[in-house]
């Protein structure tokens, strides 16, 4: 299949080869649909036609026949479907890289959300990360150096492992316990093993402002909790969700909700726990940008491994140029409206592409894709509220601390 893919993908236009390649890595799912995935994030090495291909692969990737994942089930718990499950509805809710989702019933009562792993992932993890990395040389023409490589291999297969995104959630789950207006859904623990999840299933309301707006419920306050709880995961917490797009966030459906609305959280599998190190490297490097010191940010991104060596003359020019519009504009980043603070991050994206030598490790990267996606959906459910100004009080608590 692989090598059917690839030939057709060398006869097409560059615009259809890239499509021909997102498809291809998608029906290939595991670490092919995975490393497609981060592709589309690395805005230091990938084009941007080559980016938005890939980008629909977080959204579509085609679901297994539902034999294949009831099988899946009863091989995971050791035992027949009926022992856990009432019913399992045969149309998945979603497919992604190395799952899909399917509604249930448990015997004893209550909705659950089943998430089962597709069957040939762990035993085939090794050749498939060595065939994944030559599929997305060969069709794309992006090459993901040797330590960008071994932090994928080295969280994709942590992402195999459901019980550890079953504590992930249990844990952000705690730290939340404060934010009576965040829920997340319990793990079925009895009906859940390594390569099956099950959770309670909630009903919801999708995160859009027309959806929104038709209940009754106002979108400012809706992105006003989103924003608080992932200002709170991310600069107080440590550790966070990592996925916050609108298939992964909902309001929930409830008779208060127009009044008194409260956000679900699914999916853990993407969460990302921030190392000390990291911490306190982030602390330096942002306080630089504040106080406008060109020398202590390039030490911070130093430090971060953002910089290659040999490379640091010409990121310090394009570095500095982007440090002098900053104060152009104010010159504190801390009164820069949200808004402004996503047309950074676009600057940014061109800035990594076009600078030689200048990168983003793979923890950093999904630091920053985390906020940019948090920033973009509030500018999208309402656009009235700026996020810059809820997060600064957080942002104050992270750069007062000291590990």
């Amino acid at each position: 299949m692989l090598a059917a893919f690839a030939l057709r993908a060398a006869l097409a236009p560059r615009e259809q080869r890239l499509a021909l390649a997102a498809r291809a890595l998608g029906v290939l799912k595991g670490p092919f649909a995975k490393l497609g995935q981060l592709a589309a994030l690395r805005v230091d090495v990938m084009a941007p036609e080559a980016r938005a291909a890939l980008l629909a692969l977080r959204d579509d990737v085609p679901p297994l026949p539902a034999s294949w994942i009831r099988g899946e089930i009863e091989r995971a718990l050791g035992a027949p479907l009926a022992r856990h499950f009432a019913r399992l509805d045969a149309r998945p809710l979603g497919a992604a890289s190395i799952a899909q989702v399917h509604a249930a019933q448990l015997r004893g009562g209550g909705e659950v959300a089943v998430k089962v792993q597709y069957p040939w992932l762990a035993r085939s993890l090794r050749a498939d990360l060595a065939l994944a990395r030559l599929a997305l040389r060969v069709v794309t023409g992006a090459r993901v150096d040797d330590a960008t490589w071994r932090e994928f291999a080295r969280g994709f297969e942590s992402e195999l492992d459901f019980a550890r995104e079953a504590n992930s959630a249990r844990e952000i789950a705690a730290n939340l316990a404060a934010e009576k207006n965040v829920v997340v859904p319990r793990v079925i623990a009895d009906a859940s093993a390594k390569r099956v999840l099950a959770m309670e299933r909630i009903a919801t309301i999708p995160l859009s402002r027309e959806a929104l707006l038709a209940r009754g419920i106002a979108p400012t306050a809706v992105v006003e909790i989103v924003l608080r709880a992932y200002a709170r995961q991310i600069f107080l917490d440590g550790v966070f969700h990592a996925d916050p797009h609108a298939g992964n966030l909902f309001v929930i459906d409830e008779p208060s909700a127009a009044a008194n609305p409260r956000v679900l959280f699914v999916d853990f599998g993407l969460s990302q726990r921030l190392t000390t190190e990291l911490r306190r490297e982030l602390r330096a490097g942002i306080l630089a940008l504040l106080n406008n010191q060109l020398d202590e940010f390039l030490a911070a991104m130093q430090r971060m491994r953002m910089i290659e060596p040999g490379a640091e003359p010409a990121v310090r020019d394009a570095v500095g140029a982007m440090l002098t519009r900053l104060r152009g504009e104010g010159g504190n980043a801390l009164a820069l409206s949200g808004e402004r603070v996503l047309a950074l991050k676009d600057e940014a994206q061109t800035l990594l592409y076009a600078t030689p030598g200048l990168t983003l490790p793979p923890d950093l990267l999904l630091y920053a894709k985390t906020v940019s996606t948090v920033f973009a959906l509030s500018r999208d459910l309402a656009p009235e509220v700026d996020p810059m100004k809820l997060a600064a009080p957080y942002l104050l608590r992270f750069l007062a601390q000291r590990e």
